[in-house]
């Protein structure tokens, strides 16, 4: 048996398969999680008794405020799904910035939603791997949406 010595390029290999199709999935899920996070920051602001009242919370706001902060971070996760679905090196950027703001977003929402937010936060650390671990340099890998 022989072995193959030779270096491998890096950025090559099963591993640059798995990042480049998981930045192209990250954009996806950003979109759709941001657009959820509309969803749920227009219930919170329309009805402020749509979620359990938790009683004493170290980081309690009112309804509305946790509406307007899930409405606005939304709106701009959403755009940045976009931006990296367009192959943005800006938007991957972004998209890391606030992957983490939306993790914790949602961990400190966590006794209002609990599911829902253990949910966001999981798929905020998958955006964060993908997002950082995709290397689009010429030769090395190519981009995932082009």
């Amino acid at each position: 048996m022989s072995q193959n010595t030779a270096p491998r390029k890096p950025g090559t290999g099963a591993g640059a398969a798995w990042a480049a199709g998981g930045t192209l999935f990250a954009g996806v899920l950003m979109l759709v999680i941001g657009i959820m996070d509309v969803f749920q920051g227009i219930a919170g602001i329309a009805q402020d008794d749509i979620y359990a009242d938790i009683g004493d919370y170290v980081f309690e706001f009112n309804l509305t405020t946790w509406g307007w902060i899930h409405l606005i971070l939304g709106i701009i996760v959403a755009v940045t799904g976009f931006a990296i679905l367009r192959g943005s090196d800006a938007g991957r950027v972004a998209g890391l910035t606030l992957a983490v703001l939306n993790a914790v977003a949602h961990f400190l929402f966590i006794p209002y939603q609990p599911w829902w937010s253990l949910l966001s936060i999981a798929v905020s650390i998958f955006v964060i791997w993908a997002l950082a671990t995709y290397d689009d340099a010429p030769g090395r890998g190519g981009a995932a949406a082009r």
